[in-house]
């Protein structure tokens, strides 16, 4: 009977260490994605606040003007857009800085006309094939990937440099979370001397 009853307490201790166990595991999963679920949160926060979507969200139109469209949010220009046509010699220093198109994905300027970039996780035409490391770099180096081609106005590179890691790893990881969408954006037209 003893013996039954020591079998039955080493039992019950075993399980109470099991359920311990796996409870911290659980909680401890749980934390680290709590964490992630902050900086995701986070993320979205900066994006919205910082306009993103003004220039990266194709628009619908509504009575209360150009709103982001939810099924296209930040994908940018959208591909095979025909443009209007750009009147010339509307372009100088002592006349127009800038055009852009209605839904302000396109702008003109001295520096040609840019075409705002897909920033959703697409892996053929976003952002799918980038690591933190390299959106940090583009982000503070004004290059696309961080070495390449300048990125262009009106994209205000210069003040997002000055985010700190945390805030551009936390959009970064947000702009994971979107749904990826294929739409491959032009590359932009350099100035042609007509503007």
């Amino acid at each position: 009977m003893r013996t039954k009853t020591v079998f039955i307490g080493i039992a019950v201790l075993g399980l109470l260490g099991l359920v311990f166990f796996l409870g911290n595991s659980f909680a401890g999963q749980q934390k680290g994605s709590n964490a992630n679920n902050v900086q995701i949160q986070r993320g979205e926060y900066l994006v919205t606040f910082g306009g993103c979507h003004d220039c990266h969200s194709p628009k619908i139109f509504t009575p209360q003007g150009p709103q982001p469209d939810p099924a296209r949010l930040l994908s940018g220009h959208p591909a095979g857009t025909k443009l209007p046509e750009i009147p010339q010699g509307i372009i100088g220093s002592d006349k127009w800085g800038g055009l852009t198109t209605n839904d302000l994905t396109v702008w003109v300027g001295p520096w040609g006309v840019s075409f705002s970039a897909n920033l959703t996780p697409d892996a053929e035409t976003g952002l799918g094939n980038w690591t933190d490391d390299m959106f940090i770099k583009a982000v503070r180096t004004g290059k696309h990937v961080g070495v390449g081609r300048d990125i262009l106005p009106p994209m205000p590179w210069y003040d997002i440099a000055k985010l700190n890691d945390g805030d551009l790893k936390a959009i970064f990881a947000y702009l994971r979370t979107l749904k990826p969408i294929k739409n491959r954006v032009p590359d932009p037209i350099p100035p042609s001397g007509r503007l």
